[in-house]
C-alpha cells in the first residue's frame, strides 16, 4: 500500500468561517472575563471537537436554559442564532446572556423582521428541525412565517390570494438545490419579493464553488466535519452532484476506507465551516501512513473577513 502513490487535491477556502471564528473566541473570552464554567445553549459550533475542547476550558453545554442548575452564571446563544423567546426567557431569570449569533444569520432576522413589518407573509426556505432554522422562524409570530425544503413543497404550498410573500433562506443550503427552489418559487408566485442580498453565506458559496472546481478530477471526495452540520453534509452533496462519484463525510467516528482509497488515483478533500484546520491535517496524516500522499491545494479565492466579538467581552 506504502508505494502507492496518491494525488490530494486540497479544496481551498476550506473549514472555519468568521461567523464561526468569532463564536468560539466568545465562549474563550466570556471564561476569561467570568470565570468558569459559563453556559452554552446548544452546541456553539456543529463540532465534537470544538464544543470537547471548549468544554475542557469551562464551558458547559446545554439544550434549554432551564436545565442550568446556576442561573447566576452567564449563558451565551450559539452561531446559529435562537428564537426570540430564548432572550426574553433569559431575562426571566435574570441571566446574564452573550449572543454568539452569527452576524449572517442575525441580517436574515432583520430581514424577515422588516419584510413582516411591512406586510409581507414569509417563506423560509431550509432544513427543517436546523437550529438556524428553529431560530429564524422564531422571529416573528407563528402564522407569519412558513418553512418551505424543496420543489416539491412549493407544489404543495398554497397563499391565500390577498398576501404579499417574500422569501428569506437559511445561511448553509446548498446553492444549486436552492436555485431550483427560488426558479419553482418565482413561476408560482410571480409577484415574490427576493432579499436585496442573496441570504446563503459567503462561507458556504466559496466552499461549494471551491468543491465544485475539483470533483470532477476525483475518484473519491471526503469532506471533514459533523453529521448534524449543515453545510458539511451539503458539500458532499456538491461534490456528488459535480461529478465525482463517491463522496464521504468524515466526523468523529467515521472509519477511513483505506481499500477503497488505494484504488484512487486522485482524492479530493474539503471541511465544513465548523470544522477545524487540525481535522485535516489529522486526516492526511493518517493517509501517509498507508500511502504516498502528493498535496497539491487548489485556491478559488482569499478570505479575509473577520467579525468582532461583542464589546461587552473587550
Amino acid at each position: 500500500m506504502k508505494n502507492k502513490e496518491i494525488k490530494l487535491l486540497l479544496s481551498a477556502p476550506r473549514g472555519f468561517c468568521a461567523g464561526v471564528e468569532r463564536a468560539i473566541e466568545i465562549v474563550k473570552q466570556s471564561i476569561k472575563k467570568y470565570g468558569a464554567p459559563v453556559y452554552v445553549r446548544h452546541e456553539i459550533v456543529h463540532n465534537k471537537h470544538v464544543v470537547d475542547n471548549l468544554k475542557a476550558i469551562g464551558a458547559i453545554f446545554v439544550e434549554e436554559l432551564e436545565e442550568i442548575k446556576d442561573k447566576t452564571r452567564p449563558v451565551i446563544f450559539s452561531a446559529h442564532g435562537v428564537p426570540k423567546s430564548v432572550p426574553i426567557e433569559a431575562n426571566s431569570y435574570n441571566m446574564e446572556y452573550i449572543d454568539a449569533t452569527c452576524p449572517l444569520v442575525s441580517k436574515v432576522h432583520r430581514e424577515a423582521e422588516n419584510l413582516h413589518k411591512a406586510g409581507y407573509h414569509i417563506i423560509l426556505i431550509g432544513h427543517n428541525n436546523h437550529p438556524e432554522v428553529i431560530g429564524t422562524m422564531g422571529q416573528l409570530p407563528r402564522d407569519t412565517i412558513d418553512l418551505i425544503q424543496d420543489e416539491h413543497d412549493v407544489e404543495l404550498y398554497e397563499l391565500d390570494n390577498n398576501k404579499k410573500i417574500a422569501y428569506v433562506t437559511q445561511t448553509t443550503l446548498s446553492v444549486d438545490d436552492t436555485k431550483n427552489i427560488i426558479k419553482a418559487l418565482k413561476k408560482k408566485f410571480p409577484q415574490i419579493k427576493e432579499p436585496f442580498k442573496e441570504d446563503i453565506c459567503y462561507a458556504t458559496t466559496n466552499r461549494q464553488s471551491a468543491v465544485k472546481n475539483i470533483a470532477k478530477q476525483c475518484d473519491m471526495f471526503f469532506v471533514l466535519g459533523s453529521r448534524n452540520s449543515s453545510n458539511s453534509v451539503r458539500l458532499v452533496e456538491v461534490a456528488e452532484q459535480t461529478g465525482c462519484r463517491h463522496a464521504e463525510l468524515i466526523h468523529s467516528e467515521s472509519v477511513i476506507p483505506f481499500e477503497k482509497i488505494q484504488n484512487c488515483k486522485t482524492i479530493g478533500v474539503s471541511s465544513g465551516a465548523s470544522a477545524p484546520e487540525v481535522l485535516v491535517e489529522d486526516f492526511i496524516n493518517r493517509l501517509k501512513v498507508k500511502f504516498k500522499i502528493k498535496i497539491e491545494e487548489v485556491e478559488i479565492i482569499k478570505e479575509n473577513i473577520v467579525f468582532k466579538v461583542p464589546a461587552k467581552l473587550n
